[in-house]
This record gives C-alpha cells, sequence and structure tokens, in this order.
C-alpha cells in the first residue's frame, strides 16, 4: 500500500476515527495502549513534546493538561481540524513526514512521540534521520510500534492474525490469534 493509499483512507476516514478515539472504543488502546504511551513520555519529564501524526490531537490533550508544551502534527487536514476543535488552544498544524524532516518546524522538543503513527518507508527513514534537528539536548524520541501497515505492505488486513500462539492475561491458557496480555476470547467480558 502506497503512502498516498493511506493518506487517502486517513482523510475519508477521519470522522469515524474520532469518534471512536473519543469514544474509547477501542478495546486495545483503552485497556493499554494509550496509557504505555502517555507513561513512556511522562517518563522523559518534557517541559515540550512534538506529537507525530497527532490524529484528532487525543494524546496532544492529555500531555498539555499534564503542562506540556505540545505541537501536535498531521498530515491530513481533517484530523487538525478535529484536534484544533477539541483543544482550542491547542498548537496543531498540517505537515508531512517528508516537510518536517525538510525543516517545516523551527523549534526543538524535549520529546518526540510517535504513537501508532509511523507509515512508509522513505519519508519514515528521512523522518527519523531529521529527529536529532528536531531534540533539544538530551531529548527523547518515543515510538509506540510500527503501523501495521508499514510491516504487512499490500497484504495488509484489518484485525488480528491466526496462528500465532498466546497467553491469556486472566487465566494464562495457551490462545491462538489474540493479543499477548489480553484476556482470550473465551475471558473477554
Amino acid at each position: 500500500m502506497t503512502d498516498a493509499k493511506i493518506i487517502e483512507s486517513w482523510k475519508k476516514n477521519a470522522e469515524p476515527w474520532t469518534r471512536a478515539i473519543r469514544a474509547q472504543a477501542i478495546a486495545s488502546r483503552r485497556l493499554v495502549t494509550d496509557r504505555a504511551i502517555v507513561d513512556a513520555v511522562m517518563a522523559t519529564t518534557p517541559e515540550s513534546a512534538l506529537d507525530l501524526g497527532c490524529g484528532e490531537g487525543w494524546l496532544a490533550r492529555t500531555l498539555l493538561a499534564q503542562g506540556i508544551q505540545v505541537l501536535g502534527v498531521d498530515v491530513v487536514p481533517e484530523l487538525v481540524v478535529r484536534a484544533r476543535e477539541a483543544s482550542p488552544g491547542g498548537d496543531f498544524r498540517v505537515a508531512s513526514y517528508e516537510e518536517i524532516a525538510r525543516g517545516a518546524l523551527e523549534t526543538r522538543f524535549d520529546t518526540i512521540v510517535a504513537n501508532f503513527a509511523l507509515i512508509g518507508a522513505e519519508a519514515v527513514d528521512d523522518l527519523i534521520a531529521a529527529t536529532p534537528g528536531l531534540l533539544n539536548a538530551g531529548g527523547s524520541l518515543v515510538i509506540q510500534t510500527l503501523h501495521p501497515a508499514f510491516n504487512a505492505g499490500d497484504r495488509y488486513e484489518t484485525g488480528w492474525r491466526t496462528g500465532s500462539p498466546t497467553r491469556c492475561r486472566r487465566t494464562s491458557a495457551s490462545c491462538t490469534g489474540w493479543p499477548a496480555r489480553s484476556p482470550c476470547r473465551r475471558c473477554w467480558p
């Protein structure tokens, strides 16, 4: 899947995505990953942060509430509009990874965070290579996983992959096709 196709998909799905995030409708995020990324960023004790691929802005809003100065950037204008609407005092901008890598942001940050936001090969490589120039001395880059489309190429499918044994968080029973450390299908509330 090309970067252009992925971006076009995000443009088309900005509203349903915003509803899902704000309703906490994605169990893995509600139960594990949202808290994990916030904890990881807070462990860096930043005064300022760059939220790469900020989407509708939930992480930037959470960090702002902790007193951190945050700039949220996303390539999808529809998502940036939603971020601005939910956080009128926040700083949200439309920018591509290519633009950021070429110096579109003329500031430095204590922490740069990419939460399920890294897609594409060349654009991401250039962005990661540019991060030292965006970080203050002693700054941190925090990445929570790579988007599945990055790893699967044209084989990307929504949903869990079957065939990978994991262990249920509640019963320690072996389960197939369910994420590690989550309740298995027998135990799911």
